[in-house]
């Protein structure tokens, strides 16, 4: 595995339980890779005793959270933004030139493709993730992008039929691939990936996720630590609300389509992002 490149897992009060990291090693990854813990977490002294000094950078929180727009005056401390931002810090002091963000709570990795005799889409869980994140950087480096991801579960429902047949898609949600002297400011207490999704991908960055690839993740809510408190107390009408402000032309509030209706945002792509237009339009 390159040098230049390290995995940063955001974690807060799961020493016990970092699922990602488990997952990694399952995947074979052999690269650099860091628990990112903000001091005000009661598990640092565990996380160290646990994962190592060398394996465990603690940031300030409070340091970061005062040069982070929150887009709110509720003073909530407990959200994955501070962390977010965070990372491009501590990349630069550890000299790399890449970086990839993963929450804590990943099952696995996989690959997504057809089966050609059932006509269906099919995974496989990865067990050369050296090879899939040397591709992901070959890709990112070449495409200029402010910042790739793997695909999310939710982005196969429908299957063969489902966003996978796209192959990229503009947005990049819980894992990110990012280039240090390149800073993402996440901005919003919550929904900060779709926030940044929408307000930078309407400026013309270039974002991606990579469908052929894709993270598993618990359920929401489920798993104690990190931010599930955080979403049980305000609900995703609030968490939604906050791309809304920060792209109020191509996000709005809708329901998910579901057997139990939530409130959810949606995105309005016309509205949102820069068309490619394929090579073959273009004047010479």
């Amino acid at each position: 595995m390159r040098d230049d490149f390290a995995v940063f897992i955001l974690t807060h009060g799961r020493a016990d339980n970092v699922i990602t990291l488990r997952s990694l090693k399952e995947a074979n990854y052999t690269g650099k890779y860091y628990l990112v813990v903000d001091n005000q977490d009661s598990d640092v002294d565990k996380y160290i005793s646990k994962y190592g000094k060398d394996k465990v950078i603690v940031f300030d929180k409070k340091d970061v959270a005062s040069r982070t727009d929150t887009g709110d005056n509720f003073g909530e401390m407990s959200a994955v933004i501070f962390a977010r931002n965070a990372c491009f810090e501590i990349a630069k002091e550890l000299g790399l030139k890449y970086f990839l963000e993963l929450d804590d709570d990943y099952t696995c990795f996989s690959y997504r493709f057809i089966e050609p005799e059932l006509n269906i889409l099919k995974e496989i869980y990865t067990k050369q993730l050296d090879s899939v994140i040397n591709l992901m950087l070959n890709y990112f480096e070449k495409t200029n992008a402010l910042t790739i991801a793997f695909a999310q579960n939710g982005d196969f429902i429908g299957g063969i039929g489902s966003r996978w047949k796209k192959g990229l898609l503009r947005k990049a949600m819980n894992s990110f691939f990012c280039r240090t002297d390149r800073p993402i400011n996440f901005a919003g207490t919550m929904n900060e990936d779709v926030s940044m999704y929408t307000s930078r991908g309407s400026r013309g960055d270039l974002i991606f996720s990579i469908t052929l690839f894709s993270i598993h993740q618990k359920q929401t809510q489920t798993t104690k630590g990190g931010m599930t408190d955080v979403y049980k107390n305000s609900g995703t009408y609030i968490k939604s609300f906050y791309s809304v402000m920060y792209s109020p032309s191509c996000v709005k509030i809708s329901l998910l389509n579901t057997a139990f209706k939530r409130v959810h945002h949606k995105v309005l792509w016309n509205n949102c992002v820069p068309k490619i237009i394929d090579e073959e339009y273009r004047k010479h």
